[in-house]
C-alpha cells in the first residue's frame, strides 16, 4: 500500500474540526485525522507492506520548466488564479496551522515503524509511480485524493490499484483497468497511459494544466482511444491523411501544438525516481519504538488515534 501522504493529511486537515487540540492549544486535527485513517486502511486492507510517500519538491523544476504555469496558482501569497508563469522552489500555500503539524505526522509514523519514502525533485505522485512500477512481487493499492494517479493502474506483471478518496474514506472508489475504462470512456488494456494523455488533452485547472480549447473529458477519451500511444496521437495531428482524426479535432489540436509538445512530462508521473527510504516496507505488529510513540500521544493528545493505530497494527 503506497499512500499519497500530503494529500491525505490536506484532506485530513479539512476534514477534521480545528477545535481538536493538543493540551497546550495546538491545533492537531491533521495528526489526528490522518493517523486514523491510516489505522482505518490498516484495519479494512491488511498491507503486509506500507509506504507514506512524501512530497520533497510538490512542484519540481522539470515539470516547471515545461509548463510555467503548473501549479502556479498554489503559490504562497498568489491572489486571484495565481500567476499564469512562477519559477520552481517557491513555497506552496500551507493553512497556517496545518505546517506545523506536519513534522508532528513524520514523528508518529516514525514511533510507529510506518517507513516513509521520498525522492529529491520529485512529488509524492513520482513516488508511488516508481514503487508501483517496479514492483514484481506483490499486488499494489495506491491511496490519493488526486485523480491523476489513476494512470498507475494495471494487470501485469502484478496488480495495481488506486484507493481513490478525493470524497473521503467512506467513499473511497477501488479503481483498476476496468474501473477507470468504464468511468472515463478510455480503452481497458491501456487505461493508465489512456488516462493521463486524457488528462493532458482535457486539461486541469487545479494543477495549471490549460488543455486544449474546445476539448472535454468526452471527446479527449475517444480521441485518445483511436490511438496506442501519445507520440502515435501526436503523429496523426502533422498528418493530414490519417483519417482517425476529424478536421475539426485536428484543427483544435493543430492549434494547441506548443502545448501538446511539453505537457507529456507534467503529466505521467515518474517512473524511475531515486526513492530513499526512512526503513524497511514491512508494516510492523508493534510500534517500533513504543515509549516514544506513547509520548507522543501524551504531548500531543492523540491517546486514542494512537490507540487504534497499534490496534491496527497488531491486527
Amino acid at each position: 500500500m503506497l499512500l499519497d501522504a500530503a494529500s491525505m493529511y490536506f484532506r485530513a486537515y479539512y476534514g477534521v474540526p480545528e477545535s481538536i487540540t493538543a493540551p497546550d492549544g495546538t491545533p492537531v486535527n491533521a495528526v489526528r485525522g490522518f493517523t486514523d485513517m491510516i489505522s482505518r486502511l490498516v484495519t479494512e486492507h491488511r498491507p503486509a507492506r506500507l509506504v507514506a510517500c512524501l512530497d520533497l519538491d510538490w512542484r519540481p523544476a522539470f515539470r516547471v520548466a515545461a509548463l510555467p504555469s503548473y501549479k502556479a496558482h498554489r503559490i504562497a501569497g498568489a491572489e486571484g488564479d495565481g500567476p499564469a508563469t512562477a519559477p520552481a522552489g517557491v513555497p506552496e500555500e500551507v493553512p497556517d496551522t496545518l505546517a506545523p503539524q506536519v513534522p508532528i505526522i513524520l514523528e508518529v509514523l516514525a514511533a510507529a515503524g510506518i517507513a516513509t519514502g521520498g525522492a529529491e525533485g520529485c512529488e509524492a505522485d513520482d513516488v508511488i509511480g516508481t514503487l508501483a512500477h517496479r514492483e514484481a512481487v506483490d499486488p499494489v493499492v495506491g491511496v490519493s485524493g488526486d485523480r491523476d494517479l489513476m494512470q498507475i493502474v494495471r494487470e501485469e506483471p502484478t496488480p495495481v490499484r488506486l484507493l481513490y478518496v478525493g470524497r473521503g474514506l467512506a467513499k473511497a472508489e477501488l479503481l483498476g483497468p476496468a474501473e477507470v475504462a468504464e468511468k472515463y470512456g478510455v480503452p481497458r488494456e491501456r487505461a493508465g497511459e489512456s488516462y493521463a494523455e486524457m488528462a493532458m488533452l482535457r486539461g486541469d485547472p487545479s494543477d495549471g494544466l490549460p488543455g486544449v480549447p474546445g476539448v472535454g473529458a468526452k471527446t479527449a477519451a475517444t480521441l485518445v482511444g483511436r490511438f496506442g500511444s501519445w507520440a502515435e496521437l501526436l503523429a496523426a495531428v502533422a498528418d493530414p491523411s490519417d483519417g482517425r482524426l476529424a478536421a475539426s479535432a485536428r484543427q483544435k489540436l493543430a492549434k494547441a501544438t506548443d502545448y501538446l509538445s511539453v505537457v507529456e512530462p507534467v503529466v505521467r508521473v515518474v517512473q524511475d525516481a531515486t526513492v530513499e527510504m526512512s526503513r524497511p516496507d514491512v508494516l510492523p505488529s508493534a510500534p517500533a519504538d513504543a515509549a516514544a510513540l506513547d509520548a507522543l500521544a501524551e504531548r500531543w493528545g492523540l491517546a486514542s488515534s494512537v490507540e487504534r493505530l497499534v490496534k491496527a497494527l497488531a491486527g
